[in-house]
């Protein structure tokens, strides 16, 4: 099992959690949100999914594969913003996409937060 780590991601204070890690060539990305690396968040939920799927393709890509790869997805919102949500998807995944979980929350960590989403996936499984 390796930790993997992405110049593009903030990499969190050591005894927290990891980002990523790869074990064979399944991997495991934790719950990205909508928080750029100066740590301003953006107001809606199309512009924290972006935030949040461009993390989980830099760590896609940090393990050697691409967002083709992803399997799995399960989003967690504290807004029903579906169709916002899949507009913003759409972008990052085209063909046959992973499948997917989408969880209407109380709150996430941090108040302003809307919307978390962590993937799994296997390099080299998709196209």
């Amino acid at each position: 099992m390796r930790t993997i780590h992405s110049e593009r991601v903030p990499t969190p204070k050591p005894g927290v959690k990891s980002n990523c890690k790869l074990v064979g060539n399944q991997f495991f990305i934790s719950g990205m949100v909508g928080r750029e690396a100066d740590g301003s968040i953006p107001e809606g939920m199309a512009a924290q999914a972006a935030i949040a799927f461009r993390k989980i393709r830099d760590l896609t890509e940090a393990v050697g594969g691409k967002m083709s790869d992803v399997v799995q997805i399960s989003v967690f919102a504290t807004e029903l913003a579906v169709d916002e949500f899949q507009n913003v998807r759409r972008e990052f995944f085209s063909g046959d996409f992973p499948c997917s979980t989408f969880v209407q929350v109380k709150g996430l960590a941090d108040p302003r937060l809307v919307v978390e989403i962590n993937a799994t996936g296997f390099v080299g499984a998709g196209d």
